[in-house]
């Protein structure tokens, strides 16, 4: 267990150390209240110290929001060039600036109240996130506190999925399906048979299981991230489809074979950061190259394969259109069909993102494969 500890009106103190990105417990620690600046802080930041608050919890809030902009102001992201240099330096920037932002903390006593003035009460929010509390304090960053928050907002909230007509609940760490428009890739492609046994491999929430079941399938999901386990297992109970989904803790493959198996593997050839990152980031594009190759072998006769992936790596210049061709060649698989469509998130309208032409252009395909006889 990592801890971390200072000094305060004369005394020391200790707390267990916490972090979901897992940064390392910091061995420096100072207190301060609602009298330090964005400047102050910065300043305290780069010389490796960690800050721990005391005071107000709106002016902790305040205080990491000033410091965020000041970070962006001092050290703009870049802009212009090769987009795949662009995409690894703003990756580069944004962890600088993270790293940094982590070194607010706070601590919460052993219910998991903040101990700070003005706090909401959010033990229901870090239960959702870390499970009960285990009797002892503990500190984490504000920005992730903050995150905790957010994300158990979302999870109550939901979010809406036309394909199922219903709501899909998002857990922390568990990557949330707001790109509806895979979703209605997999629910719009053909299916081989009224009721197709079906493999969804790193089902995260369950979204995709879920359209599938309800189109008559019977399911078998996987995810090696036991939080997306338990998210996709309450969610295919809430929607009434336990008898036709199972969720399994597996690296990728279950055991047999299926009709259809579905993948929407990570879509960015990069490495992760934290467990949420997993989402996003594949790398060395690890997940696709293991589905690919071990696809044939867990397909029935005349089953098919779907990927679910986007293009922007490719034009990011992370991966080439050859280079996935070629991997599909290699597995011993055939492109049967490929459906389209274009993005509809935010971004892909923003202009302001350096990344904006790739977004715009992004396609995102489901590629139905086949074993080659």
């Amino acid at each position: 267990m990592k801890t971390i500890s200072w000094s305060e009106n004369g005394s020391t103190h200790s707390a267990r150390w916490h972090s979901e990105n897992s940064a390392p417990a910091p061995s420096t620690v100072v207190v301060i209240d609602d009298r330090t600046t964005a400047k102050a802080a910065h300043r305290t930041a780069e010389s490796g110290a960690a800050m721990l608050c005391r005071g107000d919890f709106h002016a902790v809030r305040r205080l990491v929001q000033d410091l965020d902009r000041r970070l962006r102001r001092l050290r703009p992201e870049p802009e212009g060039g090769d987009a795949a240099e662009l995409f690894h330096a703003q990756r580069t920037a944004r962890a600088e600036r993270a790293e940094l932002l982590g070194k607010v903390l706070v601590l919460l006593d052993a219910e998991h109240r903040p101990q700070l003035r003005g706090a909401p009460d959010v033990r229901e929010a870090c239960a959702h996130a870390y499970g009960e509390p285990t009797g002892e304090p503990v500190c984490v960053s504000v920005p992730e506190l903050l995150g905790v928050i957010s994300a158990h907002q979302w999870h109550l909230t939901g979010v809406d999925v036309p394909a199922l007509g219903a709501k899909i609940r998002p857990d922390y760490g568990v990557f949330s399906p707001v790109r509806g428009e895979y979703v209605d890739l997999v629910a719009a492609a053909p299916l081989p048979s009224p009721e197709p046994a079906v493999f969804d491999l790193g089902t995260g929430t369950g979204v995709l299981a879920a359209v599938l079941a309800r189109r008559g399938a019977r399911v078998v999901a996987t995810d090696i991230n036991p939080r997306a386990v338990a998210c996709a297992r309450a969610n295919v109970d809430d929607l009434g489809l336990a008898e036709r989904v199972r969720v399994e803790l597996a690296d990728l493959w279950p055991s047999g074979r299926a009709d259809v198996v579905v993948c929407n593997p990570p879509w960015i050839p990069a490495r992760p950061t934290s467990a949420l990152e997993l989402g996003v980031y594949d790398d060395d594009s690890d997940v696709l190259r293991r589905f690919l190759a071990g696809l044939a072998d867990h397909l029935e006769p005349g089953g098919e394969g779907w990927l679910v992936l986007s293009d922007l790596a490719e034009r990011l210049g992370l991966r080439t259109r050859a280079e996935l061709l070629r991997r599909i060649a290699e597995a011993g698989l055939s492109v049967v069909e490929r459906h389209d469509t274009a993005p509809r998130h935010p971004r892909a309208a923003d202009p302001t993102d350096p990344l904006h032409a790739a977004r715009r252009d992004e396609v995102t395909s489901l590629w139905r494969l086949s074993a080659r006889t």
